[in-house]
């Protein structure tokens, strides 16, 4: 590559919190958001903390400014309100739909699931698990280079529902924490394991700066239904807005693979723009 080309590469999301934290501060709020179709919101009882600190960097940014001590202060979590149901469609111009990808990310699957991703140009939503996280941080650190965007799905895939608010918010919070280290931002979007919420999530979630997503298609790939049968639900189930779940971890996720990489470009095909959502804040 020449010096001209590389002057005039587009920056990835990772490559641009790298330019600095002034560079990114200007993005965020000049950025363009899509909204977000849902139930009305419930105003949290408790007004969020005071100002927001600034955006923190990411650990190898770091290493750019040694004379900083520990670097800048952790960013305090956006101001979000209180959901009384998680959103299940997303709003977009067209034929948007949206694809997820749960339990990840896991070194047998989740790069060929990328592969396949980056091959067509489209951008997913992965929801991580955090100790998952912890042993395949450059799985995580490649999707932050590569534009898709990194959800919470708890630490260990919990069901939420039969735990305490303590706990709850140790199993939120802890993987917001190495998606942070990892990623460069924190979660700005999570789902509970099994769709089980109640009204902690939703508290906890928004506490946290997090809106609440779960899906429209559920492909039951989990069950290993065979290819063929993870394809047919993904077709069969494509509409505006719709959410796609999949998963790229928790057993052996190689009909998912090879289910993405027939379905995929038939969905561009047929006039499908698969995108991700990016919030917009309240």
């Amino acid at each position: 590559m020449t010096k001209d080309q590389s002057l005039t590469r587009p920056l990835t999301r990772r490559r641009a919190l790298l330019a600095g934290a002034a560079a990114v501060g200007a993005a965020g709020a000049a950025g363009l958001f899509a909204t977000v179709m849902g139930e009305e919101p419930v105003p949290p009882a408790v007004p969020a903390p005071g100002p927001q600190a600034h955006r923190a960097l990411k650990p190898s940014a770091y290493r750019l400014e040694p004379l900083t001590g520990y670097g800048p202060p952790r960013a305090a979590p956006r101001r979000v309100l209180v959901r009384r149901a998680p959103f299940l469609r997303v709003a977009g111009r067209g034929r948007t739909m949206v694809l997820t990808f749960d339990d990840g990310p896991d070194p047998r699957y989740t790069p060929h699931i990328l592969d396949t991703l980056r091959e067509y140009d489209v951008r997913a939503m992965f929801f991580v698990c955090g100790e998952m996280v912890a042993d395949n941080k450059d799985l995580v650190a490649r999707m932050a280079d590569e534009g898709h965007v990194v959800g919470n799905h708890t630490w260990s895939h919990p069901l939420l529902t039969r735990l305490s608010r303590g706990r709850i918010r140790a199993e939120m919070e802890r993987t917001c924490d190495v998606v942070e280290e990892t990623y460069g931002e924190r979660p700005a979007w999570f789902r509970a394991p099994y769709g089980a919420w109640n009204r902690a999530t939703f508290q906890l979630g928004a506490d946290l700066g997090m809106e609440p997503l779960a899906w429209t298609v559920d492909t039951l790939d989990w069950m290993a239904p065979g290819t063929h049968r993870i394809i047919d639900r993904v077709q069969h189930g494509a509409a505006p807005g719709v959410v796609v779940l999949s998963h790229d971890a928790g057993g052996d996720r190689s009909q998912s693979v090879r289910a993405l990489r027939a379905y995929l470009p038939r969905l561009l095909d047929s006039g499908y723009f698969v995108t991700v959502p990016e919030r917009k804040y309240r």
